[in-house]
């Protein structure tokens, strides 16, 4: 008789897992923490890579399609934290679970939220720095600079009460990414369930605060060397209020996963050993 684990966690089960795991993330060590978030800054940074190098192939294609093959690479960037290990500030959203039980408090959840938003922008600034300077962005005679800055212009023309609604949905979509993985039984099994939502909030254009922290200097910085000039609208101030609402609405939009699940499933359990 086979005694081979389960590909997946039973659903009901998943959310202890989750709570679990946010008390971990909130009693880790400020070194670590800083250490850990800057890796998964720079980790989405290269699905960031990923996705300007691919949408400088993918002009031919029909919309859709493109934006779907663009995700798809883009998806490497959360492959790499969840399966190496890093602190990547919108799956921490989830951390309202263990919260919403009073296993961790407020001013926990407040320092890994803050911390880890730094370390992770530290860590895309870092990665943006070494692509543009290992020349990335002239690849393809200056294509892979002209699809970053066109994917920065883009994040930067929305308005802030559009990129708050693009950031719930985001991070719904990646927060879903992180819940299947953390019930998922092994590394191939975990990509399998964390590549459709990634490619999915990719390809629809949802706004992704720590993505935004690599796509939008990245595009910023493509001009330098490549010739190519800035649309009026990409500058670094457009820049700063895109990640100021798209973090607002990642962060409700990871308490819509975490608190909901816990309102389904821990709740009622907890409310009657109390």
């Amino acid at each position: 008789m086979s005694t081979a684990s389960p590909a997946m966690t039973p659903p009901d089960d998943i959310p202890a897992a989750i709570s679990d795991l946010g008390v971990q993330k909130a009693t880790l060590s400020l070194g670590a923490m800083i250490g850990l978030g800057v890796l998964a800054g720079a980790y989405i940074g290269v699905g960031s890579l990923m996705a300007a190098l691919l949408g400088a192939g993918t002009a031919d294609l029909p919309h859709g399609i493109a934006q779907l093959v663009i995700g798809v690479g883009f998806a490497v960037g959360l492959i790499l934290v969840l399966l190496a290990g890093a602190e990547l500030f919108t799956g921490n959203t989830l951390m309202t679970l263990p919260l919403a039980q009073r296993r961790i408090g407020a001013g926990q959840l407040l320092r890994a939220w803050c911390v880890v938003w730094l370390a992770n922008l530290v860590g895309a600034l870092l990665l943006v720095l070494l692509a543009i300077g290992a020349g990335v962005p002239l690849a393809g005679d200056g294509a892979v600079a002209a699809s970053a800055i066109e994917l920065a212009a883009d994040k930067a023309s929305k308005p802030a009460a559009g990129i708050v609604a693009s950031g719930v949905l985001a991070n719904m979509l990646v927060c879903l990414a992180v819940w299947m993985a953390a019930g998922a039984t092994s590394a191939v099994d975990k990509v399998a369930v964390i590549v459709p939502p990634i490619a999915a909030f990719v390809a629809l254009g949802l706004e992704h605060s720590v993505a935004n922290m690599s796509l939008l200097p990245l595009g910023l910085l493509s001009a330098h060397g490549s010739g190519i000039e800035l649309p009026p609208g990409l500058t670094w101030t457009a820049a700063a209020g895109n990640l100021l609402w798209s973090t607002l609405g990642n962060i409700i939009g990871g308490a819509v996963i975490g608190l909901g699940y816990w309102a389904i499933h821990l709740r009622g359990a907890q409310s009657s050993s109390e």
